[in-house]
């Protein structure tokens, strides 16, 4: 302080006052003054020693950031601008998280309530519970999109073989970070998703044993409760983050020790001359790569809040029930894979020797693959080999959905497309205002009161259509294929092999109490071989609350 006075008395107040404003701006940057930073921003040609450079140096966030790129590798091609994406996505879901810890408690008691609380009082909770979902699968992209293009490119071998090392391990991180967070919201979806995942370690292979404590360890119980989501928490808002920042830091110092790769034709077959940029090809970091940098995160920040509002909808459903097992349940879409290939093997071999074979396979690959050349026309068989693989991870996906070895009966299927138990459907989508009261059947879309109503009857039409049959050719279905199967006769159409013949189904929209209203989906097929009898007698309701959705079912057989 009697320093600043000194100066004071010296320079007089104001000169003083931006004597010490210039300190503490070149101490805040570790180098920079208000002048240097002014002239970053006109354009203007550094001052000699070049101060831009000491914030590399000396400073901490920048230390791991080359003070310099090669103009190449500047532009969206040959990176993508991918790598920096997966970082800004990183730090995007450590903000918005920490905006959702404030108001959420990992316990089965409260939780569920607390995502509703966040949704309907809390100031723009669900926009920021949206930004997180929707920022959680777009990092899965990014981060996998990332290791492609570092194969493709050839930007993994030598000396670069480590550095791919440690993006696989951000990529696995990265999938078991956003599992980890499927089960917070504590509700159906989250629940048994990560239910039958965690099963997966019953077949761990030895002593029975080994299995049920490892199962035990990750649920915290014999089944998953307040132990088992203290756990989850735990890991996806401290262990996994913290373990994603140590290897972060580590793939960003081993980036800044070998330099960008540049494009495949820019170096002679063997070479690599990341390291060594003519000055008249360098890019400073400040002020041109941060500025660009700065770009792209607005344009990212507008992607995101921009999908998050029209495009996308953090799902939320009726809350865990460990005593109803929903229909169809299934992983999240980037561990789909996984589910497709349980249905072809068996667990033991999929769970602990196919899926770590080839994820062993996937971190040494540097290692093997020693070809020197890094151009696409010597890499055919890599790159077609990706390709395959690509097609491989789509068709697995496709596997683990329920359309693939997995049905239920043709009227529960077509409930489950109408008013399924957790997820999204054409009927739930319509507005609450516009889910007008009366009775409907699947033809009845063209008389529909609204276009919204009229959408979901349209989409009931068609999941009849792919599900019934007619015993007459002038029916309303296409006729019946009658299968002889012993005691039992089955009837099918060209969709699918088991069908209701001649079926009638209602959707029945009534106030069932205020701001309240049930939604009752019956369906019912007279047994062609027992006249008087039926052989679907199936219903299904749903409760459509205002600001919320509740369902239950009865199953009917008779």
């Amino acid at each position: 302080m009697a320093t600043f006075v000194d100066q004071v008395r010296e320079l007089g107040l104001k000169q003083a006052t931006i004597a010490k404003v210039d300190e503490a701006v070149e101490r805040l940057t570790a180098g920079l003054n208000v002048n240097d930073i002014r002239d970053m921003l006109r354009g203007e040609e550094p001052r000699r020693p070049n101060p831009r450079l000491r914030p590399h140096a000396d400073g901490f966030w920048l230390h791991i950031r080359p003070s310099f790129y090669h103009t190449e590798v500047t532009h969206i091609y040959p990176s993508f601008r991918l790598g920096w994406l997966s970082t800004f996505m990183f730090v995007w879901e450590t903000i918005t998280g920490i905006f959702l810890m404030v108001f959420y408690t990992p316990s089965p008691d409260v939780a569920y309530a607390d995502i509703w609380n966040i949704l309907g009082n809390v100031p723009l909770g669900q926009l920021m519970r949206n930004l997180h979902r929707f920022g959680a699968e777009v990092m899965v992209v990014v981060v996998a999109l990332h290791m492609l293009r570092t194969f493709i490119t050839g930007s993994y071998k030598q000396p670069r073989q480590f550095t791919w090392v440690t993006g696989m391990v951000l990529l696995v991180l990265t999938l078991i970070l956003s599992f980890s967070g499927y089960l917070l919201p504590w509700d159906q979806l989250a629940y048994w998703a990560v239910t039958v995942a965690v099963s997966a370690a019953e077949a761990t292979p030895g002593p029975p044993a080994l299995g049920e404590n490892i199962n035990l360890l990750l649920r915290g119980a014999p089944v998953i409760g307040a132990g088992g989501l203290l756990r989850f928490y735990l890991l996806h808002v401290l262990l996994l983050p913290l373990l994603l920042a140590i290897f972060f830091f580590v793939h960003y110092y081993k980036v800044v020790i070998h330099g960008h790769s540049l494009p495949p034709g820019r170096e002679a077959i063997g070479e690599d001359t990341a390291k060594r940029v003519p000055r008249d090809e360098r890019t400073y970091f400040l002020p041109d790569i941060a500025t660009s940098e700065l770009m792209w995160s607005a344009l990212t920040i507008l992607f995101l809040v921009a999908g998050a509002i029209w495009f996308y909808n953090a799902p939320l459903e009726r809350h865990a029930n460990p005593l109803v097992t929903p229909l169809h349940v299934v992983a999240p879409w980037y561990l789909a894979w996984s589910q497709g290939w349980l249905k072809l093997a068996d667990k033991v071999f999929i769970a602990f020797i196919f899926i770590p074979g080839l994820a062993t396979a996937f971190f040494l690959m540097p290692y093997f693959e020693v070809g020197k050349s890094r151009r696409y026309a010597d890499r055919r068989l890599g790159i077609s080999v990706s390709m395959l693989f690509i097609a491989l991870m789509w068709i697995s996906n496709w596997m683990g959905s329920p359309e693939y070895l997995v049905q239920s009966s043709p009227d529960q299927e077509v409930a489950q497309e109408l008013l399924p138990q957790e997820g999204h459907s054409a009927l739930k989508e319509v507005p609450y205002d516009f889910l007008e009261p009366g009775t409907y059947t699947p033809f009845d879309a063209e008389d529909a009161p609204n276009p919204y109503l009229a959408a979901a009857l349209e989409e009931f039409e068609r999941a009849m259509q792919q599900r019934s049959c007619s015993l007459s050719d002038d029916g309303p279905y296409e006729p019946c294929q009658v299968m002889d199967q012993g005691d039992t006769v089955r009837y099918g159409n060209r969709f699918t092999n088991d069908a209701m013949p001649d079926p009638e189904a209602q959707l029945i929209i009534d106030d069932y109490q205020d701001n309240m209203r049930r939604l009752t989906l019956v369906f019912s097929a007279p047994d062609p071989q027992n006249p008087g009898n039926e052989l679907y007698a199936y219903t299904r309701t749903g409760y459509r609350h205002e600001m919320s959705n509740y369902e239950e079912e009865t199953r009917l057989l008779q």
